[in-house]
């Protein structure tokens, strides 16, 4: 399957549940919680609020060497959106993709999409735990603070639970 048969297909459009292709062609589900949307939604906020000089991207996708991955928020500079636009997906990896860790989520999974996300030209990838903690990552290994967020350490939700 490609990319914009599962974006056209009106029957995968409603789902609670983040869609990616793995290198064959397949659809991979996997559900999103409140919570997951709540970080993601605060990361979202951070992000803007940290750098006005780039886009947001809630839910972008990127053709990876392993079929399309769709990380849960990235960052893209002007310069990559003068460059890539709105093409779905993009081709390149913008510069920041982060994704939320979720129980439905293993580690290994997780470090194969660092791996392909970097691969695909991002400067730096983040992973959010469900506390908001955030480890930061770049092709040589883990960060002790991001370069292009170095204010951005952990997401503060708003909510306490």
């Amino acid at each position: 399957m490609k990319w914009q048969e599962v974006c056209d297909d009106p029957a995968l459009r409603d789902l609670p549940y983040k869609i990616e292709l793995n290198e064959w062609g397949k659809i991979i589900m996997s559900p999103a919680s409140n919570r997951h949307g709540i970080l993601q939604a605060a990361l979202v906020r951070a992000l803007a609020r940290a750098r006005e000089d780039g886009l947001v991207i809630a839910e972008c996708s990127v053709q990876t060497s392993k079929g399309v991955k769709v990380a849960d928020v990235a960052w893209a500079s002007a310069e990559f959106m003068d460059q890539q636009g709105d093409v779905t997906p993009y081709q390149k990896a913008p510069e920041v993709c982060i994704e939320i860790f979720s129980p439905s989520n293993s580690p290994a999974e997780m470090d194969e999409k660092r791996e392909l996300y970097l691969a695909k030209g991002a400067q730096e990838f983040w992973l959010c735990d469900e506390q908001g903690q955030i480890s930061v990552f770049d092709c040589v290994g883990h960060l002790a603070a991001s370069r292009l967020f170095p204010n951005v350490d952990r997401i503060d939700t708003g909510y306490h639970h």
